[in-house]
């Protein structure tokens, strides 16, 4: 089995679309591990300030098929594959870390986890004594680099973030 880690993000209905993708994500993959809520404001566009939650897992499926589960939850709840790269999102699931595979063409480990906040934070708090396989060093370590998110702690129970 490897250990996956995805990154939820939305930034219209969020509760609502982020809850759809996490009982999503529970049908197809085992060992749900959920992070809190981080909010961020929208990169490259103005628009809604982003919910974005990390979620650890573990499947036997390869790296493509994780991402073609995750393309097909993300049509399920709606999202449509004609928007700009930088745009509001309904949601938007993305394969950010397999096991210790370095793979550029599948852009794993996501190079998002360097760059941007909203996608470290998530991993380095359900991760944070493990290394990344390229610049060897811990996730709570490049964290510490990054600038805070507000954070909600969260808890679903019957399809409500309480």
């Amino acid at each position: 089995m490897a250990k996956i880690h995805i990154n939820i993000g939305s930034n219209q209905n969020r509760e609502a679309n982020i809850v759809g993708a996490i009982d999503f994500l529970r049908l197809n993959f085992s060992d749900i591990k959920i992070s809190d809520i981080f909010e961020s404001p929208a990169q490259g566009f103005k628009g809604d300030d982003f919910y974005n939650v990390g979620v650890n897992a573990t499947t036997k499926l390869t790296p493509c098929d994780v991402n073609l589960v995750l393309k097909d939850i993300e049509k399920k709840l709606g999202r449509k594959t004609t928007q700009p790269k930088f745009s509001s999102r309904l949601i938007d699931l993305d394969l950010v870390t397999y096991d210790l595979v370095i793979s550029p063409d599948l852009n794993i480990p996501r190079d998002d986890i360097l760059k941007y906040n909203f996608v470290l934070l998530p991993l380095a708090q359900l991760n944070a004594d493990e290394f990344h396989p390229i610049t060897g060093k811990t996730y709570q370590q490049l964290s510490a680099t990054m600038r805070p998110l507000k954070s909600y702690n969260i808890k679903i129970l019957n399809g409500v973030i309480s």
